[in-house]
């Protein structure tokens, strides 16, 4: 259901709170090695969470990304909006170009409703939290 771009981009975030600060900011090229990810893909990726004030930035010779307080307040949806759009949920489940409450498409009233619950849980879910699961079981990382 995410996109490439999105599992790169919470994984990224992920390896932020474990490894980052506002005194240690570290450069996409380390996160892409550490994380075995394409660097310039990333790259990107980590500028648009950074437009969108989802994570932060400092440019030059000690720069680099980082969380801050306000950063870890944002959510997992927040994350994936930026990176997707909020479109991405709205497509149908089985691709059909119109699908919707009047003209669903075969499994579309057994998908919606756990569409909504996830979506809800996405919402609520702040990089905070999720930091504090994956510090509890480290293999997160490795599987999203």
């Amino acid at each position: 259901m995410l996109s490439n771009s999105s599992k790169y981009a919470i994984r990224a975030v992920l390896y932020l709170t474990e490894k980052a600060s506002k005194d240690l900011k570290i450069g996409s090229k380390k996160i892409a090695e550490d994380l075995i990810m394409p660097a310039p893909f990333l790259a990107k990726t980590l500028q648009e969470l950074t437009k969108k004030n989802i994570i932060s930035s400092v440019k030059g010779p000690h720069g680099g990304f980082y969380l801050s307080e306000t950063d870890e307040k944002n959510s997992l949806f927040d994350i994936i909006e930026c990176i997707d759009g909020a479109d991405k949920f709205n497509d149908c489940y089985l691709g059909q170009l119109e699908c919707s409450d009047t003209n669903p498409c075969v499994v579309h009233h057994l998908y919606v409703p756990f569409k909504n619950k996830l979506i809800s849980k996405l919402k609520k879910k702040t990089i905070l939290e999720m930091s504090i699961e994956y510090a509890e079981n480290k293999n997160i990382i490795n599987t999203l």
